[in-house]
């Protein structure tokens, strides 16, 4: 009987069925097959790295799912991202090469021509399996630096190290300018229909919705800039609100407050607009309407309740029937659009219930499940001044919104009258509005009886109202 030598190669135990069962027992747990091949230091080895990383890897997820600020912030950092991606790529490649040896170590000898078929075509599925996920972190990793840079400003650079741990600088409250662009093929420029003013307090974020309409007539020009001197009182601007950005649009160099900003006409509206109603407005966020429902339907729609039959439709022809459904991309554009048998304020209001039904119903898992469409819209349809390096901050204070107190104030009539409108007024009825709001303990709603609107969100009266009496 002969004894194979000391030291001389080892015998693969089993045939071609159990080398492919212990080769894919390899791809769950790296180093078994290495084990039962006898090789203990070498399984041992990549098993206890194996559960160790997967360990590592179970403790990040669970402490980063929660906390869309931390995910915001990595994705922010382009080195952290730089390594993730090849960190996945290094990662799958030396699991596919333990895959790969543990065939060889496994695999009976002598191998005929079927026995090398199959460790073939095992060996080919098997890696591809690996490699699939490194590819989609590389792909998701490379989508968000560059939605990031299509949507978002580039970062500050800072060595303020305060500034850098508190982006709002102390500021108790931040105002963005939410834009809705109508432009369209059969249309000249892009006009600014939806304007909206959303003044969030940083720490609870309780949001107040500052609603100007798009006929607003005789808006006030900030002194010293270019759109002042161009269109000088009394005569004044002799066109609608939502068509001073189309305005500078065409004259960047000549009407621009800054000719160089990404956007000059949007920078120059936001100016134009927080100097008419008295509040410094920060940021703006620009959605080009034709793309909204793109936005939408990468979330899966969203909720909303309908009293009353909405008609839209350029003949009227489309309806959104009574009670509460789920709307897809288009429904909720329209939703927000249509003036069939209603008018420019009642769009409005419900363009406020729309901000407040998606707030509620974006939630951070359905985020992250529709990411890779949602980024492909906003890159689309969306563009901000923001700075990337604020966009964590941004984060935790959008999931504070998401649950804090929301009220409306329509500078609409009966308030304020839109063909000649009351600056002076219009000031002082927002920085009302802001103060009731900043008041944490409001009276009672039936303090301030409001007359009945005819629609979902339309304002009556002059008080800002709650979103979650408004609208159904």
């Amino acid at each position: 009987m002969a004894y194979p030598a000391e030291g001389g190669p080892r015998k693969r135990p089993g045939g071609t069925a159990r080398a492919a069962l212990w080769t894919c027992g390899a791809v769950l747990l790296p180093g078994i097959a290495h084990l039962r091949a006898g090789r203990r230091a070498a399984g041992a080895g990549i098993l206890g790295c194996f559960l160790l990383l997967a360990a590592a890897a179970v403790a990040a997820v669970r402490d980063l799912r929660g906390t869309l600020s931390w995910q915001a912030w990595l994705v922010t950092q382009p080195y952290w991202v730089e390594a993730v991606s090849a960190g996945s790529v290094a990662l799958a490649a030396l699991w596919s090469a333990v895959v790969v040896r543990s065939w060889q170590l496994t695999r009976p000898r002598p191998a005929g021509r079927g026995t090398r078929a199959v460790g073939a075509l095992l060996l080919a599925l098997l890696c591809t399996v690996l490699l699939l996920p490194s590819v989609l972190v590389v792909r998701t990793a490379l989508t968000a630096r560059a939605t990031l840079s299509e949507v978002f400003a580039p970062a500050e650079p800072t060595r303020d190290t305060t500034a850098a741990a508190d982006p709002w600088r102390g500021r108790s409250r931040i105002n963005v300018l939410l834009l809705g662009g109508d432009a369209g093929e059969n249309r000249y420029g892009l006009r600014t229909d939806t304007m909206i003013v959303a003044s969030v307090e940083v720490d609870s974020g309780d949001t107040l919705l500052i609603g100007l309409p798009r006929n607003l007539e005789n808006v006030p020009f900030p002194e010293g800039t270019a759109l002042a001197e161009r269109y000088p009182p009394p005569a004044g601007f002799d066109d609608l609100l939502n068509e001073v950005y189309q305005t500078v649009a065409e004259e960047p160099e000549e009407l621009a407050v800054d000719p160089r900003a990404a956007d000059p006409a949007a920078d120059t509206l936001k100016l134009v607009i927080g100097e008419a109603i008295g509040v410094p407005i920060d940021y703006y966020a620009l959605v080009d309407l034709r793309g909204f429902a793109d936005l939408i339907d990468a979330v899966g729609g969203v909720v909303v309740p309908i009293e009353e039959p909405i008609r839209y439709g350029r003949r009227g022809n489309g309806l959104l029937e009574p009670g509460e459904r789920r709307i897809s991309g288009k429904e909720a554009l329209w939703y927000g659009r249509s003036r069939t048998d209603s008018d420019d304020y009642t769009r409005m209001g419900r363009q406020g219930c729309l901000l407040k039904y998606v707030a509620e119903q974006a939630d951070p898992v359905t985020v992250l499940r529709s990411f890779q469409a949602l980024a492909d819209a906003a890159q689309r349809t969306l563009d901000s001044d923001v700075p990337q390096s604020h966009l964590p901050a941004l984060v935790d204070l959008a999931e504070r919104v998401s649950t804090a107190r929301m009220q409306t104030l329509q500078l609409s009539p009966p308030q304020v009258d839109t063909g000649h409108p009351d600056w002076e007024e219009i000031r002082t009825l927002v920085a009302r509005a802001l103060r009731d709001l900043d008041d944490h303990d409001p009276p009672a709603a039936s303090a301030r009886p409001q007359p009945s609107p005819r629609s979902p969100g339309r304002q009556v009266g002059d008080e800002p109202v709650s979103l979650d009496r408004l609208c159904p």
